[in-house]
């Protein structure tokens, strides 16, 4: 396979929150743009952009479809990945999508000569212990330990297999995100937090904290570090390092909601982990907090993201900002429901019995 020096750019996992996010800023610059994604995948966070790029239909674990997608490529951006903290199913798909599918993309793109891969991987993959020191940044060196969730382990070893690949010629670029917040699909990645916030259904806070970002601010560091980044470098892209309750607390600030009072620290979560998951043992449904998360949550995680300001001009609003996007876009989504509702009353009121006057 060669490349097109004139050939469109690839985003993989571009139906997805921080995917939908690049692809729309990249048909927005003119930009021709293929989309690899599954048949299944719904285009709605992708809003106009879906009818303006060329879609390549398959799966990052089908080799076929990912070598298919990359023929004649010239910029490679792999957003896909598997986000799960569940059973065994879970686990299964973070090895097969994170590890197995960037193998995949990487190897795919060096054999199509792909001009340069920026791979997603995710703060997560720095590592972490249970007893954080200190600020993390690219520095930082992988170590065994509880406090590295099963996705951690995923997006590391996701890491080797870009690492693997530039060692055998690939020109590929790894941006590590904070937790990405912003406007997205409801009851999906972090718009969950703020819903459950909004609606009154998040009985506590924890205790933690950790570095959070703008999902806008993450596609142009995507962008940025295809321009601008070094080969086989990897650059985090994070904006504030916020307690639990700072975070939440600007979510509920710009919702017009208040704060829960109660603060869930680390041994009452991992009590609420260990029953929830005998639960979820029991049902076959996912647990409502497992112990990686518990054990996150309430630990405080800080990172710095020198290294993108200074390599790739890169810098990130301040979350309060995106806290504000968060919520104007919750409230249009609730007026459109209820104009929807509206709607709906209104198509029956002909068969209600109407009050006369006697």
């Amino acid at each position: 396979m060669t490349r097109s020096p004139d050939g469109p750019i690839l985003v993989t996992g571009a139906t997805g929150f921080l995917g939908a996010a690049l692809v729309r800023r990249l048909v927005a610059a003119g930009a021709p743009v293929r989309i690899l994604r599954r048949a299944s995948s719904t285009l709605d966070l992708l809003g106009d952009a879906a009818g303006a790029v060329e879609h390549a239909e398959g799966d990052v674990t089908d080799w076929d479809a990912v070598r298919a997608a990359v023929e004649g490529v010239r910029q490679v951006y792999h957003a896909a990945a598997f986000v799960g903290f569940g059973g065994r199913r879970d686990r299964e798909a973070l090895l097969a999508v994170n590890v197995g599918g960037t193998a995949n993309v990487a190897d795919a793109a060096r054999e199509a000569s792909a001009e340069r891969l920026v791979h997603v991987s995710s703060i997560a993959a720095l590592g972490r212990t249970r007893t954080p020191q200190g600020v993390l940044d690219e520095t930082a060196v992988w170590r065994p330990s509880k406090a590295n969730s099963r996705y951690a382990v995923s997006k590391h070893l996701a890491e080797m297999e870009v690492q693997r690949a530039v060692a055998e010629g690939l020109d590929a670029v790894i941006v590590s995100p904070a937790l990405i917040f912003g406007p997205g699909r409801p009851g999906d990645n972090t718009m969950q937090i703020a819903e459950k916030l909004r609606a009154g259904r998040l009985p506590a806070v924890p205790a933690g904290g950790t570095c959070v970002v703008d999902v806008e601010d993450v596609a142009a560091g995507m962008e940025a570090a295809m321009a601008h980044g070094r080969t086989g470098e990897r650059y985090v892209l994070g904006g504030e390092n916020l307690l639990w309750r700072e975070i939440l607390g600007q979510l509920a600030e710009a919702l017009g909601v208040g704060l829960p009072r109660l603060t869930l620290t680390r041994r009452p979560a991992l009590a609420l982990a260990a029953a929830s998951e005998a639960v979820a043992a029991l049902t076959g449904r996912r647990p409502l907090i497992t112990f990686e998360t518990a054990r996150t949550s309430s630990a405080v995680y800080r990172y710095s993201s020198r290294k993108a300001a200074e390599e790739l001009g890169w810098t990130a609003r301040p979350f309060r900002e995106t806290a504000a996007r968060i919520a104007a876009a919750i409230e249009r989504s609730e007026d459109r429901g209820q104009k929807a509702e509206s709607r709906r009353q209104g198509s029956f009121s002909d068969l209600r019995p109407r009050s006369t006057d006697h």
